[in-house]
């Protein structure tokens, strides 16, 4: 089972997911975090609303890739040419430097191209 979780409530997030689904032949079910299981998934909606992730079930064990490596995952998973680019992204030191870009643009995805309020990081009070 491969799942890729995405938050519903962003615009910017799901102009991303609609792509996804019009241009990549990906097996993965592909769900907002705020209608999926994410406890039977192996997450939480802390780390759902930080970050997209790919989740993977192999018999019985459960692995959770997210941000630049769960985008990395869901390139794999859509095969070529895709999946190029994913083995790539994997790869240091571009792992590094995907790290840094999927954390700049998740940290303002707000002010993206079809980015709303709502898709401001919902951080917890520390």
């Amino acid at each position: 089972m491969k799942t890729l979780v995405f938050d519903g409530d962003c615009g910017f997030c799901t102009t991303c997911v609609n792509f996804v689904e019009r241009r990549m032949r990906t097996r993965a079910r592909i769900t907002p975090w705020q209608f999926a299981d994410l406890a039977g998934l192996g997450t939480t909606a802390e780390r759902a609303r930080y970050e997209l992730l790919w989740v993977e079930g192999h018999d019985g064990a459960t692995r959770v890739y997210g941000g630049a490596q769960a985008v990395a995952r869901l390139l794999i998973d859509a095969g070529l040419p895709w999946s190029l680019l994913g083995w790539i992204v994997r790869m240091p030191p571009f792992r590094w430097l995907a790290h840094g870009l999927y954390r700049l643009v998740a940290d303002n995805r707000e002010r993206l191209p079809g980015g709303t309020p709502a898709c401001g990081i919902r951080r917890s009070a520390a």
